[in-house]
């Protein structure tokens, strides 16, 4: 799994501690320290998928598309991920070895099994969850 889950994530989080104003790909590759066409891409994930929604014009940019409390991290994983595998089978085991023809087949069950938890868990947290984490941090931090 690559940084893009992560990054999503932040975008929403970050969009959903702005109350309602836009924010543009600039802003927001402000705060994640990366570069604004990273940001629109995934953006554009982001709305196929339906979490977010964009304000055209002067002043515009992206909002949240639902409330965040209606938005799961399983949300966001399911918009950005691509292939649906969080683990990838080897390609092209040998056939000949009796484990090369048959590590496949064993572990499939298993890795589904594992994907499945981490859906499970995904879907336990939602963005507003995670702005009222990042703003009890920032408390924390505060008193440091």
């Amino acid at each position: 799994m690559n940084s893009r889950l992560a990054v999503a994530t932040h975008i929403l989080t970050f969009i959903e501690t702005l109350a309602g104003q836009p924010a543009t790909s600039e802003l927001i590759a402000s705060s994640v320290n990366t570069n604004p066409t990273l940001i629109r891409r995934l953006l554009s994930q982001l709305a196929k998928a339906g979490l977010t929604t964009s304000q055209m014009g002067s002043g515009g940019g992206a909002l949240l598309a639902r409330p965040a409390d209606q938005i799961t991290l399983r949300d966001v994983y399911g918009a950005i991920d691509d292939d649906g595998e969080v683990f990838a089978l080897h390609d092209q085991p040998n056939p000949q070895c009796p484990v090369g023809r048959n590590i496949n087949a064993v572990l499939k069950t298993r890795i589904a099994a594992a994907q499945q938890a981490l859906r499970d868990e995904l879907a336990k947290t939602t963005i507003a969850d995670m702005a009222h984490d990042v703003a009890a941090q920032n408390l924390l931090a505060a008193k440091a």
